[in-house]
C-alpha cells in the first residue's frame, strides 16, 4: 500500500509539475532549486528594504554555490565570463552597468551592500572560494578522482615559492600588509587558476565553450568602447581611454585566434563569428588607445610567424603581406598627422622616437614620467639586488615623481617587469622568467606535435597570450590587474588539458 501511495505521489509530481516544465527524473532537482532561489530573492528583497541590487547579488552567489557543487565546469564558465564582462576599475566620465556591479570591489566598499568591517572579500573571490570548495568536495566523494598534473610543475612551484617569500620578506622589511596583499593578489590568482582549471576541464567541447564566452565577452567590451567613440562624434574627445586597460590585451588574443583559424582552416562557427565581429573588435582596439597593446600585438604577430610550421608560415604571409603593405602606406601617410585617423600612428611613433612636446604633449609627458620612474626603480635595485625589497615596501624615489591618481603609485610602477626585479630581486626574477619560459617552451612543443587543428590553434593562442602579456606588462600596469591574471591563468591552465587530450586520442605526430 505504501509503495502504491509513493508511486502515486511520484507520478502526480512528475505529471503535474515536472513534465509541464520540461523536466524529468534526471533533472528534477532543478525545480526545488528554482523555488529556493525565488524564496531567497523575495526574502532578501523584503529584509533589506527593497534593495534590488543586494537581493540579486545574494541570489547570484547562491547560484554560484549550487553550480560549484553540482557542475564545476558551468561555474567556471560563469566565472570567466564575469571576469571579462565586469570592470576592475571604472572608466572616468563613462559610467556603465558593467562597472556598477563592483565585482572586484571588497564588500565593504560596495555602495549597495550594508557596511561591515569584516567585508574585506570581493564577489569574484567568493566565486573562487566556491569553485575551490566544489573541487574539494568532488575530490572527497569521487572514488576515481585524482589530481591532474600541471605543465612544467617544477618551475611553477619555484615561482610560487618566491611569491610567498617576497610577501613575507616584505613584511619583515617593514612593508605594509594591505599593500603587500594588493601587490601579490593578482599573481596569486594566476597561480590558483593555473592549478584548478586543469582539474575541472577535460574535453575539447569544454574548451570550445570557454572560447565562445571569451569571444562574446571581449566583443561586448569592444562595442562599449565603440559606442562611446560614436557618442563623442567619432572622436576620442580628448579622453585618454574609452575602454579598460585590460580589454585591448584580450582583443589581441582574439586576433591571434582568428589568424590561427584562417591558416589552419578550422574553427568553423567561431571563425565565421570572428570574421563578422572583426570590425567592432578592430575599432574597439583603436579606441582603447593603449600604446602597450600596439607593441604587444606587433611582438605577438612576429612570434606567431616564428612558431608556425614552414608551409603554414608561407600561407600566413600570403594573407598578411598585402595587409602589411597597406599598414605601411597608412603609417607613412599619417606619420605626422595628429588627428583622429593618425592617432594609432602617433602611438606607435611615440615608442620609436621622442614625442614632440608641442604637438603630442600627452605621450611626451607619459614617456618622461616613465623614464623618471625607471631611473628610480634602477636605483632601488642597486641597493637590494639579490632578494629585492619584498612586497609592501616603497621603491626609492631619488627623482620625485609627479603625483597621479593612483593610491599605490609609490609601490607599483608602470613597468611591471622591472617591478618583479625590484620586489623579488635577481633570484625571484630568475624564477619568474624560468617559469614563463618553460611554459612557452612546453606549449610550443605540444603545438608542434598536435594533429587536431582546433586544439593546435588554441595552443598557439595560449603560448602567444603569455608573450602578449609579458610585452604589455613591460609598458603598463598589467601584472597586478585581476582580470589580466585570471584570464592568463585560465588560458595557461588549459595547456595540460590539451596535453592530456593529445595523449588520450593519439594525436601526436609521428
Amino acid at each position: 500500500m505504501k509503495t502504491t501511495q509513493n508511486f502515486s505521489v511520484g507520478w502526480l509530481y512528475q505529471k503535474m509539475l515536472l513534465f509541464p516544465l520540461g523536466l524529468d527524473k534526471e533533472n528534477a532537482l532543478v525545480l526545488p532549486i528554482i523555488i529556493t532561489l525565488a524564496a531567497i530573492m523575495c526574502g532578501s528583497f523584503y529584509y533589506f528594504d527593497g534593495n534590488v541590487h543586494l537581493a540579486v547579488g545574494i541570489v547570484y552567489l547562491c547560484v554560484v554555490l549550487v553550480l560549484s557543487l553540482l557542475s564545476l565546469d558551468l561555474s567556471l564558465y560563469l566565472f570567466m565570463f564575469t571576469v571579462i564582462l565586469f570592470e576592475q576599475y571604472e572608466i572616468p566620465s563613462f559610467p556603465a552597468l558593467t562597472d556598477s556591479v563592483y565585482f572586484f570591489r571588497n564588500l565593504k566598499e560596495i555602495p549597495y551592500v550594508p557596511y561591515f568591517d569584516e567585508g574585506v572579500i570581493a564577489p569574484f573571490e567568493i566565486h573562487i572560494l566556491f569553485l575551490c570548495l566544489g573541487l574539494f568536495i568532488h575530490a572527497c566523494i569521487k572514488k576515481d578522482f585524482f589530481f591532474k598534473p600541471l605543465s612544467v610543475w617544477g618551475s611553477f612551484l619555484l615561482f610560487f615559492g618566491f611569491l610567498l617569500f617576497g610577501f613575507f620578506y616584505g613584511l619583515k622589511n617593514g612593508g605594509d600588509f594591505l599593500v603587500a596583499l594588493w601587490e601579490v593578489r593578482a599573481l596569486f590568482y594566476l597561480c590558483l587558476m593555473y592549478i584548478i582549471v586543469p582539474q575541472i576541464l577535460d574535453t575539447k567541447k569544454q574548451i570550445s565553450i570557454l572560447f565562445w564566452l571569451f569571444i562574446i565577452g571581449v566583443t561586448i567590451k569592444a562595442i562599449q568602447g565603440v559606442l562611446r567613440f560614436i557618442d563623442l562624434g567619432f572622436t576620442t574627445g580628448g579622453y585618454a581611454l574609452l575602454t579598460n586597460h585590460e580589454d585591448p590585451v584580450f582583443m589581441v588574443t582574439l586576433f591571434v585566434l582568428l589568424i590561427g583559424f584562417l591558416v589552419f582552416n578550422t574553427g568553423k562557427w567561431q571563425l565565421r563569428s570572428l570574421l563578422m565581429l572583426l570590425l567592432p573588435l578592430g575599432l574597439g582596439f583603436y579606441v582603447a588607445q593603449r600604446r602597450a597593446s600596439y607593441a604587444s600585438l606587433m611582438v605577438s604577430l612576429s612570434a606567431l610567424v616564428v612558431i608556425l610550421p614552414a608551409l603554414i608560415r608561407i600561407k600566413f604571409l600570403t594573407y598578411f603581406l598585402p595587409v602589411l603593405l597597406v599598414i605601411i602606406i597608412y603609417g607613412a601617410a599619417f606619420w605626422n598627422n595628429t588627428g583622429t585617423l593618425g592617432r594609432p600612428v602617433q602611438m606607435i611613433k611615440s615608442g620609436i622616437e621622442k614625442p614632440d612636446k608641442e604637438t603630442n604633449f600627452q605621450d611626451y609627458s607619459s614617456n618622461l614620467y616613465r623614464a623618471f620612474e625607471n631611473y628610480d626603480l634602477s636605483q632601488t635595485i642597486i641597493k637590494k639586488p639579490i632578494l629585492g625589497t619584498g612586497f609592501g615596501v616603497k621603491y626609492d624615489q631619488p627623482i620625485p615623481l609627479v603625483r597621479i591618481p593612483f593610491p599605490l603609485q609609490d609601490y607599483i610602477p608602470h613597468n611591471e617587469i622591472i617591478w618583479v626585479l625590484v620586489k623579488l630581486g635577481a633570484t625571484g626574477f630568475f624564477a619568474f622568467w624560468y617559469f614563463f619560459n618553460c611554459f612557452v617552451a612546453k606549449g610550443t612543443q605540444i603545438f608542434v606535435r598536435l594533429k587536431d587543428p582546433y586544439l593546435k590553434v588554441i595552443t598557439l593562442v595560449i603560448v602567444l597570450a603569455v608573450i602578449n602579456q609579458m610585452v604589455v606588462s613591460f609598458f603598463d600596469l598589467q601584472l597586478t590587474y585581476y582580470r589580466n591574471m585570471l584570464y592568463l591563468g585560465c588560458l595557461m591552465g588549459l595547456l595540460p588539458v590539451i596535453d592530456r587530450l593529445k595523449s588520450e586520442n593519439g594525436t601526436v605526430s609521428e
